[in-house]
């Protein structure tokens, strides 16, 4: 065990397996193997961890908060190559797609965000590399030649800052090594879909490294089907096609002794499809406006309901459907980083600076008939900027890092809104056609101060601090193609400006009674950023800016170690969550009018639990499970089905969740070693909204994956079988309740895909 100035210096190899450890009432799970490549070509030793969640390099095991870790050989094993495909792996945590293919929701421990707008800020911070993502239409990238993924469970508002109330997700790329190095891998799968990657490591000399990457998805078929091509005349077409290419370039300098520059460049480019949701009907056959009787009970029939215009689904799958238009997903992004880092004896500074730009065009279709009664087609722009510097000293009575943070982004969009459907609706009143545009700027600054206090040689105290600034400037509104002589719907526009000053932080305490064992107590504090809603609007009330929100989480737990054959981690959390935002029912005071917004609850509170089991009983067999417990309630609240008593769920917060993996590996003959390996995925019933409607809400789930592989353990190559969704596991992802229409849309997750796939490593 690492005590002192020791826990601070370098720790040999980097990651080399998933954290991503837990319990289960059956072990069923598996962590990979004892032996896996670290992000920089080195190995480590069998259970040794390693990250910087807390801005310095140490075990995890010697970290008191709950981080669990996947190692670059776990993401490539498990095929995690989104952020949508780490739920898989990690319990008390879910991630929603709110539209197939786009926008994913990042929950950690029920904490989440319920809105949808691209303006709007994340409540799980998202950091590629330390470059935090200001909007959540940058989170649909995919990954690729990845050191290693951690994410932080809890508040993290001293080190990350604003928009980590439920916790932080960092991303980090394998970096240059000074040795050379290649990986190539080429797989094919069903939905004729190919992808490859590559990786190229070239020492160009004692001081300087040069890294490559890249990776291409080619998708020929999507997972929907429809029996209207885009014109809406009959013929069978897919949907969902992907056509992705992705590239990366990284250069480390070391021009002086202490002295580490790491320069990078990378690029996305998409010209795929999007996914489409199921339609359902919520009226009755021949009585349009007058709710079906299953929707009354609390639950979709599509053999007895049917919309406004008396269309009806006849298709029991939800990836088919009668849909029309096209589905366009484009991306073109950019970015740059540069991150300077100085040692100097006890003194380390860091200097990271960040910049990205990102456009996206994609067409969303909420009603999922074959008219276009809520047809959005979206074009947004993201830019931001983020520079940090931090400071890093240490000594045998503390180790402080601290810093100044500054970051600026830009989101522009126009969302065009096709609805020549909507004259039926409104009773000729209103074409309902329109027009979106927004533009927001955000400035934020931020000092930050966290310590470590070695009281004695088994006891550290943990006190952290930032203050915060931020200025969030928003111009925007919708207008209507037609105008409408129907109260309380109108053209709307805002142009405002909200201000923020706050202070977060945190203080703990870590005992090690004895090696392999560390007991941690922490209460801490974040804050989530106010902010206005972007969607389609015809109420002006609905612009009006909604509050921060804020949560101080009270932590316990427990980290231990038996020999090298058993790691058990135990922690147990009370949140006490204050201004919650949501979509809540609000009075207009101009016009006396109930209209729905993006506003605050008064509160919430969220008890939990996160277990973490490893086990490693003969060589070559690991096994991991993870148990993931909450119980999240509600305050009361107005919505449009009016109000709400408090009791309610937080949205995407299972009460129970487990990720477990288990994996074996053998010698199968002199020179060859295979692997088997499996994972599950358990979700209890959750709810998608605040309001917790029946009707878009998630039933109780299993996923299982497995994967087959031969490998030369001399020669680097590799071939693997895998599967996904083995047993064709069908659940609700997200939804819309357009029930007052006639609509309730559903997504659901991906259906069973499979593949093989060949890789090469020198």
């Amino acid at each position: 065990m690492l005590r002192g100035r020791d826990r601070m210096k370098p720790i040999g190899a980097r990651i080399a397996q998933t954290s991503s450890a837990a319990v289960a009432l059956a072990m069923v799970a598996a962590s990979p193997g004892a032996r896996a490549q670290a992000a920089g070509g080195e190995t480590a030793n069998e259970g040794d961890i390693v990250v910087t969640a807390m801005k310095r390099e140490e075990r995890l095991q010697d970290v008191g908060a709950t981080i669990q870790a996947l190692s670059a050989e776990s993401i490539r094993t498990a095929r995690i190559a989104e952020i949508k495909d780490l739920a898989a792996q990690l319990p008390n945590v879910d991630i929603k797609e709110t539209v197939p293919g786009a926008l994913p929701t990042v929950t950690i421990r029920g904490i989440g965000l319920d809105d949808f707008s691209t303006v709007s800020s994340p409540a799980a911070g998202i950091y590629i590399d330390e470059i935090p993502l200001a909007s959540p239409g940058l989170m649909s990238g995919n990954f690729f030649d990845l050191g290693r993924i951690e994410v932080l469970k809890g508040p993290q508002g001293t080190l990350y800052g604003r928009n980590t109330t439920a916790g932080a997700v960092n991303i980090v790329s394998a970096t240059p090594g000074d040795s050379f190095a290649a990986f190539a891998k080429a797989g094919y799968g069903n939905f004729d879909t190919f992808d490859a990657e590559a990786m190229l490591n070239i020492p160009l000399s004692d001081r300087a490294q040069l890294r490559l990457g890249g990776k291409t998805i080619q998708q020929g078929r999507g997972y929907w089907t429809s029996t209207l091509l885009a014109d809406g005349t009959p013929g069978r077409r897919d949907i969902g096609t992907r056509d992705i290419w992705l590239g990366r370039v990284q250069l480390a300098l070391q021009p002086a002794d202490g002295l580490d520059i790491l320069l990078k460049a990378e690029g996305e480019r998409s010209r795929s499809e999007m996914g489409v949701p199921q339609f359902n009907g919520t009226y009755g056959k021949g009585t349009p406006f007058v709710p079906c009787a299953p929707v009354l009970q609390g639950r979709l029939d599509n053999g007895s309901c049917v919309d406004a215009y008396g269309y009806q689904n006849t298709h029991d799958s939800p990836y088919q459907g009668d849909w029309t238009g096209r589905f366009p997903y484009h991306v073109d992004q950019f970015s740059l980083t540069g991150k300077i880092r100085y040692s100097a004896g006890a003194v380390d500074i860091t200097s990271i600076t960040g910049y990205i730009d990102f456009s996206r065009l994609y067409h969303i279709d909420v009603d999922a008939t074959p008219l276009q009664q809520f047809d959005y087609v979206e074009n947004e722009d993201v830019r931001q900027f983020t520079q940090e510097l931090r400071i890093g000293y240490r000594n045998d009575l503390v180790d402080v890092v601290g810093g100044a943070f500054y970051s600026w982004d830009r989101v522009l969009g126009d969302n065009s809104n096709h609805s020549d459907a909507w004259p039926l609706l409104f009773l000729g009143a209103a074409s309902g056609s329109g027009k979106t545009n927004y533009d927001q700027v955000t400035r934020s600054a931020a000092l930050y101060a966290d310590a470590t206090w070695h009281l004695a040689d088994k006891v550290d105290l943990i006190t952290g601090v930032r203050f915060t600034r931020e200025r969030r400037h928003y111009e925007g509104g919708t207008s209507f193609i037609t105008a409408s002589p129907l109260v309380g719907v109108d053209d709307t526009f805002i142009d405002d400006t909200i201000r923020d000053s706050n202070v977060t932080g945190r203080i703990g305490l870590n005992v090690r009674p004895r090696d392999g064992l560390l007991l941690f107590a922490s209460v801490s504090r974040g804050r989530k950023s106010g902010g206005f809603f972007s969607g389609f609007t015809n109420n002006a009330s609905q612009l009006l800016p909604y509050r921060p929100e804020t949560i101080t989480a009270y932590e316990v737990g427990v980290k231990s170690e038996f020999g090298r054959a058993v790691t058990l981690n135990i922690s147990g959390f009370y949140y006490d969550y204050k201004d919650p935002q949501t979509f809540v029912r609000f009075i207009d005071p101009a016009t006396g009018l109930s209209v729905q917004k993006v506003g605050n609850v008064d509160s919430a509170r969220v008890f939990g639990a996160d277990i973490d089991l490893i086990l490693r009983p003969i060589q070559g067999l690991s096994l991991s499970g993870g148990l993931g417990l909450l119980d999240t309630h509600l305050s009361s609240f107005a919505t449009a089905a009016g109000v709400i008593p408090a009791g309610n769920r937080l949205p995407n917060a299972p009460a129970t969740s487990f990720a477990g993996k288990a994996r074996y590996e053998f010698e199968l003959t002199p020179g060859l070693r295979a692997a088997i390996q499996g994972d599950t995925r358990y979700a209890s019933a959750a709810f998608k909204e605040a309001s917790n409607d029946p009707l878009i809400a998630s039933k109780s789930y299993w996923l299982f994956n497995a994967r087959l592989s031969v490998a030369g353990e001399k020669d680097g190559w590799e071939v693997a079988l895998w599967g996904r969704n083995l047993t064709r596991e069908r659940y609700v992802v997200s939804g819309v309740d357009l029930a007052s229409l006639g609509i309730v849309n559903r997504n659901y997750n991906a259906p069973r895909t499979y593949g093989v796939e060949l890789s090469f490593r020198y």
